[in-house]
C-alpha cells in the first residue's frame, strides 16, 4: 500500500472508531423532555409538574455588556414566561457602553410581565473574568431572595413562553441539579449556514450528550446560553467564585458542579434560540479565535497534536479520494472515500436539527479546515497579548487555561 492508502486506511479507522465509541455523540436525540414518563407515573400533567406540588421560586440572571442591538429580540421573552410560580429577571449591566441599561428598563416598562431589576457590579477585580463578575454580582442579589433556583442566561438568548417551565420540570422530575440546553444559534448568512451547524457538531463530539446525561457520567459540559441551576448546589460548588478566571465558563461550571456531587443533563434546545448574528466570516472567526487555545490549556505540544488530528481526521479523508481516482491508487481513495462518507453521514444529524440541506455534509472537511486555521489563529493571537480579547476586554491566560473547555459564545 502507498503511503496515502496508509494514511486514508487510519483514518477510516478512525471514523469508524467515532461512529460507534464516541458515546453516539452524532445524534441529536438528547432534547429536553415535555412529559416524562416518571411525571406521568406519579400523576403529572403535561407541563411536566407533578400534579399537587407548588413550583420552585427561580431568579433570572442575564450578565450583559453592550448588547443594545439584541436585546430587544431577546428580553421580551424572558419577561413574558409563563411560569406558575414566583420568578423574576436580573440584568446585570456589565459596564456598557451603548445604553444597555436604559434600554432593559425600557423594555421592562414597555412589555410588563416578569418584575426587572437592572444593577451594575462596576469594573471586574483582578483575576475575574468580566461576564462571570458579572454572574457573582446578579446571583449573590439573587440568592438574597431565596430561589430554589438560578437561570443563568445570555442577554442573546431567545425564550419561548414555556421554556423556564421545562426547563424546571426536567430537573425536578430527574432530579438534576444543572440542566442546560445548547441553544440554537442563527444560520441566516452563508458563513453561518456553512460554520455554526459544525460548530455544535465538533462540541458533541468533544463532549457527547449521552456520556453528559448517563448515570454514570463519562464527561461534564454544560452550555452557557441557557443553564439552569439548583440554588444550594451552586452555593456547594462555590460558583462562580471557584471558576473565576475561567475564560469560557460553561465546561468549568459543569465540573464544578459535578465535583460537589451534582447531577448535569445537557440537550440541544428547541424553544431557545441565539439571536446574535455572524454576518460575515470575520465575526464568526473572532468568536472562535478568542478561546479556542484556551481549549488546547495555552499548550504548543496540545497545539501540534490537535492540527495533526484535524488534519487526519477531516483532511485526509477527501485529499485521499480525490488524489487516489487521480492516480489510479485504488486503496487510497476506496478508503478515503468511505471515511469521507463515513463523516458526512454523521453530520446529517446536525444539518437537520439547523434545517439545513443534507447535501451540504460533503463539505465538512472545508469547514474543519477554518476551524484549524482559527485554531491557530488563536494560539498566534495569545502569543501577541490579545487572546481572549472580547468587547473591549482582553482576558489574558491563567486559570482560564486549566479548564479545557470549547463552546459556543454569546455575550461577554
Amino acid at each position: 500500500m502507498s503511503t496515502l492508502a496508509w494514511f486514508a486506511a487510519a483514518s477510516l479507522a478512525v471514523w469508524v472508531w467515532l461512529l460507534l465509541g464516541q458515546g453516539f455523540f452524532w445524534r441529536t436525540d438528547q432534547r429536553l423532555p415535555h412529559v416524562s414518563s416518571r411525571t406521568r407515573a406519579r400523576g403529572g400533567g403535561d407541563d411536566g409538574s407533578a400534579r399537587g406540588e407548588a413550583w420552585p421560586s427561580v431568579v433570572v440572571v442575564v450578565p450583559a455588556r453592550d448588547e443594545a442591538e439584541v436585546l430587544p429580540l431577546s428580553l421580551p421573552s424572558l419577561l413574558a414566561q409563563e411560569y406558575p410560580g414566583r420568578a423574576e429577571v436580573i440584568l446585570v449591566d456589565d459596564g456598557s457602553t451603548d445604553g444597555t441599561g436604559r434600554l432593559a428598563a425600557g423594555l421592562a416598562a414597555a412589555h410588563g410581565g416578569l418584575p426587572l431589576s437592572v444593577t451594575s457590579p462596576g469594573e471586574p477585580e483582578p483575576g475575574w473574568t468580566g461576564k462571570l463578575w458579572a454572574l457573582r454580582h446578579g446571583m449573590a442579589l439573587a440568592r438574597a431572595r431565596g430561589p430554589e433556583f438560578l437561570l443563568l442566561t445570555d442577554a442573546d438568548i431567545a425564550h419561548r413562553p414555556d421554556s423556564l417551565r421545562l426547563l424546571v420540570a426536567a430537573a425536578r422530575d430527574d432530579g438534576r441539579d444543572l440542566v442546560s440546553q445548547m441553544a440554537r444559534l442563527r444560520v441566516a448568512s452563508f458563513w453561518e449556514r456553512l460554520v455554526v451547524p459544525a460548530f455544535v457538531y465538533f462540541f458533541a463530539q468533544l463532549y457527547p450528550f449521552r456520556w453528559i446525561n448517563a448515570r454514570r457520567p463519562q464527561a461534564t459540559a454544560a452550555a452557557g446560553g441557557c443553564v439552569l441551576l439548583r440554588t444550594e448546589t451552586a452555593v456547594a460548588a462555590g460558583v462562580p467564585d471557584a471558576i473565576r478566571a475561567a475564560l469560557i465558563d460553561d465546561v468549568a461550571l459543569a465540573r464544578a458542579v459535578r465535583a460537589a456531587g451534582g447531577r448535569i443533563w445537557l440537550g440541544l434546545a428547541e424553544r431557545v434560540d441565539s439571536v446574535r448574528p455572524y454576518p460575515d466570516l470575520g465575526e464568526l472567526w473572532r468568536m472562535v479565535a478568542r478561546s479556542a487555545y484556551a481549549q488546547l490549556r495555552y499548550d504548543p505540544l496540545l497545539l501540534l497534536g490537535t492540527v495533526a488530528g484535524l488534519v487526519l481526521v477531516y483532511l485526509v479523508p477527501p485529499a485521499a479520494c480525490v488524489a487516489g481516482l487521480a492516480s489510479g491508487d485504488a486503496v487510497a481513495a476506496w478508503a478515503g472515500g468511505l471515511a469521507w462518507a463515513v463523516m458526512a453521514g454523521t453530520y446529517v444529524p446536525m444539518l437537520r436539527h439547523y434545517r439545513q440541506p443534507w447535501w451540504t455534509a460533503p463539505l465538512l472537511p472545508f469547514t474543519a479546515l477554518l476551524y484549524l486555521l482559527m485554531t491557530v489563529d488563536s494560539a498566534v493571537r495569545h502569543h501577541r497579548g490579545r487572546g481572549g480579547a472580547w468587547k473591549g476586554r482582553i482576558h489574558a491566560g491563567g486559570r482560564a487555561a486549566e479548564n479545557g473547555e470549547f463552546a459556543p459564545r454569546h455575550g461577554e
